[in-house]
This record gives structure tokens, sequence and C-alpha cells, in this order.
């Protein structure tokens, strides 16, 4: 099966061109082919930008154990309408992900459910490290330092020590310090004030968890990726990177400050919480500059009816996949960055921080992971066409320009305009350490 697509200006990683590409089967086999190339398909995407798929390195898909919130099956169709081709989960399912064997139970659901590329982290526990240590098919090791529930909260410094000494998979964290979480929560004992919720979750639980676990990176040269940076106090710890250190950002925290708690109420209860306006624009410079590589989702769906539980029965986390490339899209049509700026943070950094070769770029011989965007059509978000199971966005009702309009996945399409092609649930491809980085279709 050949696919070519003509007429699109394609970001390349040279600069923006319009030229056409010819897809072969899973990979990209020609950008600008001679004009004379035959294909099985013939793609006019006038007035278009081609795209990489983007990789979201960030997410919270809740299969096994909460399916009533997501699954994978709708998650994943919710991915290829957002433009996300590849997703990388978190371990804090139930049970959660801290052993092999339930890292080959979790890959082999999605092998059958998921219509977008697949990886999943395996959870730290304080005393799983040999699991750690013999796992492959993970794009890394997640610890829970604060905020966690079950087995996954690793705050002993013994147990952070032995997995950042005798691990070799690169390390993420979230990163608030449980013990003075804790202290504050008792300061704000019998609070129902949802925004106590950033001064109970406040910079100083962010700064001191993130000091701690670049300490332990740099003492251990481990690589080490500080997920949802949240404060602008992070990131001056982040610019002695030591090509150790990569950080990201979220949606939720450039664009949500403390300001929309009276609007949103729980809505916009999340771990790490949002800060103030000031943490946002700081955060946004960071990402212009640098500082910060990688612009995640951190998808984590609740529905509303848990959402609207009084503070703080309430949960944290947001759903975002839908949205978070629409959200980029419109900061270039207002002129806040570049569609290569998105490109870099969306799909060429969270390529390289994990490793993951032959995706996050277009060029000959990566896979044909592609995504078109009309960067002039304007839509609102809306509740009741959100396809997440927690039915809900917390940008309902803003008007967004520039929108994913159709996706392909290994050379295959399998979203255009509304419509999934389900043929290919179960044929996208999953990450494998012992591949070196390669990924391999099907189970």
């Amino acid at each position: 099966m050949k696919t070519l697509i003509k007429n699109a200006d394609v970001v390349l990683p040279s600069g923006t061109e319009r030229v056409s590409v010819l897809i072969e089967r899973e990979k990209i086999v020609a950008i600008d082919p001679a004009s004379h190339s035959v294909a099985d398909e013939v793609v006019n995407a006038a007035g278009l930008h081609l795209i990489p798929g983007v990789i979201d390195d960030q997410v919270h898909f809740r299969e096994p154990g909460l399916t009533h919130k997501e699954d994978l099956a709708s998650a994943s169709r919710a991915c290829a309408k957002g433009g996300i081709t590849t997703f990388l989960e978190m371990p804090n399912t139930i049970p959660s992900t801290t052993t092999r064997e339930r890292l080959a139970a979790k890959c082999e659901l999605a092998a059958t459910k998921s219509l977008v590329n697949y990886g999943f982290y395996i959870g730290a526990t304080p005393d799983n490290l040999s699991e750690l240590q013999l796992a492959t098919d993970t794009p890394g090791i997640k610890i829970f330092i604060g905020s966690s529930t079950g087995d996954l909260l690793v705050d002993s410094q013994e147990a952070l020590e032995r997995i950042f000494a005798e691990t070799t998979l690169p390390i993420t964290a979230h990163c608030e310090d449980e013990q003075t979480v804790q202290a504050n929560k008792s300061r704000f004992a019998g609070t129902n004030d949802v925004s106590d919720h950033s001064r109970i979750r406040d910079v100083t639980a962010a700064v001191t968890a993130t000091g701690r676990a670049l300490d332990l990176a740099y003492r251990h040269g481990h690589r080490f990726h500080v997920l949802h940076v949240s404060t602008a106090a992070e990131i001056p710890l982040l610019a002695d990177h030591r090509n150790l250190i990569t950080s990201e950002v979220c949606p939720h925290h450039l664009f949500f400050n403390t300001d929309d708690y009276p609007r949103l109420g729980t809505l916009l209860q999340t771990n790490p919480s949002v800060k103030s306006s000031d943490d946002n624009a700081r955060l946004w410079q960071a990402l212009l500059q640098g500082k910060i590589q990688v612009l995640a989702t951190d998808h984590a769906p609740h529905t509303l009816s848990e959402k609207n539980q009084p503070y703080p029965q309430s949960p944290s986390g947001m759903p975002g996949v839908e949205t978070g490339l629409a959200l980029m899209l419109n900061q270039v049509h207002t002129g806040k960055c570049t569609l290569e700026q998105v490109v870099y943070w969306m799909c060429e950094a969270p390529a390289r921080v994990w490793d993951i070769v032959e995706k996050g770029q277009i060029a000959v011989g990566y896979d044909a992971d592609l995504v078109l965007v009309d960067l002039n059509h304007s839509q609102q978000v809306r509740n009741d066409q959100q396809l997440t199971k927690c039915g809900w966005s917390a940008w309902h009702g803003e008007t967004l320009t520039g929108w994913p309009v159709r996706t392909w996945v290994m050379g295959h399409e399998v979203y255009r305009s509304g419509i999934f092609n389900t043929d290919r649930m179960g044929q996208a491809a999953r990450f494998d350490h012992a591949l070196g980085g390669y990924w391999k279709t099907g189970s």
C-alpha cells in the first residue's frame, strides 16, 4: 500500500516546505518524490500542514481497574482525534504496573484495543528493585515522590538511592515532597475550599522534591526526566542539565492559574496544583527558551460526578489528549510560538528523551506517524463532543483556531474528520527497549 500526500506545507527537520510525502506500508519512503511516482491513494492536502504524529509521554488511561473513567480503546481513539500517534502510559492503574508480568498484561490489552502506538512505564515501589532492573518492554521507570496511592509512593531516601544507583532505564518522577504536603494538609485541615489545594501542594512541595530528585540523578549519573513542571521556582534547578536532565510542562500549568478556581472549581484540581499567573508566564518563557523541552498532556480523567464531589473528596486530574495539540496550534495562530516549535516540543523532543527511534520527525526511513492540521479552522471545545469516557474538558466553551483533521499511524489512516478506521485497532506498535528503542507491531 502506497500513499502520496501532496500540496501540504510539511514540517521537516530543516524547516517547513511545500513538498509531497510518499508512504509505503509503515514507512516514509520519499520526501518530494519524482513527479511520476505511483501511489494507491493520493491525498490532496492543499491548505493544510503535515506534521509528525504527537508523542504524549504522560497519560493515565485507567485500564485495568478504573475503566469507568477511561479505557485503552476510548483513550486511543481520543488520541487519534487529537493528533497523538504514540502514548506512554503511567503505572498507577489497579493493580499498579510494578512487575514485568503486569507490564506484559498491559501490552497484551493494548495489542487488541489501541488505535495508536503505545508504551507503558514500570512503577517503582520501595521493594521491587529486581523488577526495575530486568524490565525491557518499557520506556522507563516512574517514581511517585509524593502524591500516590497504593504501593507506588517511594519517599524513603534509602529506596530512592538504590533505584537511581542500581537501575539503567531512564527515570521519571512526580515531584511533590510528601512531608511538605502532609504538613500543609494539617494547616488546612477541614477546608472545603478547592483553592486551598494550591496552598497544600505549594511551590515548596514542588521545588523540594524536584531538587531532591535532581541531586540523586547528578550523584548517580542517571538520566532523569522531570514531569509536569508547575512552578517558576523549579526552572533554575533545570538549567544544570549535565546531559542527564530533561523536563516537561503541561497545558493546564501554562494556561490556568489560581485565579481560575472560582470559575472551574474542582475541575481545576490537579497534582501538581496550578500556581500563579506569574508561573504561567515564566513557564511559557522557559519553554520558548529551551529550558523546558517537552509538552505533554498528563491526561488524567475522572467522571464529572467524581470531580463534582466537595473538596477534598474530589480527585485530582483532568483529561487532555483531545485538546493538547489544538491548544498549542491556537498559540501558533495568536503568534505566541511557531508551528516548528510545537513540533519540537510535542514530537521530536519526547522521541529524543525516551530513545524512540524513527519517530518524531518527517524523514525518509521514519515511521509514517503523521497528522494533517488545519491552522485556519476554528472550533469550540464542547463537552458533548469529547471522546474520552469522562465526557468533559476544562476548556469547554473556549474557541481554538488550529485543529488536527487527519491522522496516520504506522502508515495507515486511523482518523479523518470525525471518522475512525477501527479496522486498525490493535495494529499499532509498542515500545521495546530490548530492540534498542525500535517499535514492533502487535503483541
